[in-house]
């Protein structure tokens, strides 16, 4: 799934012609290219979507929605690390010493 995601502006920088922001999602940082709204500024929250800002959000928006998203584990699916989650999948399908796939036995 692919969240629209608030996050908050730590930097910007013009690369290669294009102004791009370090932005935190809750403690995540992602790059961020500022195409559409190229007057975001350092300590502004915006709504991101697949790397791009998209719209100015005030901050108490912005916190609670990050909130509600990770109450519901949506943080760590948008952004969790993808080897992790294919680690874990494996570990719940290998073979336990009942020949049961699930928790492996240690």
């Amino acid at each position: 799934m692919c969240l629209a995601v608030p996050g908050r502006v730590l930097g910007v920088e013009e690369r290669d012609g294009t102004r791009m922001a370090t932005v935190d999602f809750g403690g995540v940082v992602k790059e961020v290219c500022l195409e559409y709204l190229p007057d975001l500024r350092v300590g502004e929250y915006a709504i991101v979507h697949v790397g791009f800002a998209l719209q100015r959000l005030d901050e108490e928006s912005a916190r609670r929605t990050l909130e509600l998203f990770e109450n519901l584990g949506m943080l760590q699916e948008e952004f969790g690390d993808p080897w992790e989650a294919v680690a874990h999948l494996e570990e719940a399908e290998r073979p336990t010493q009942d020949g049961v796939a699930g928790e492996v036995q240690r």
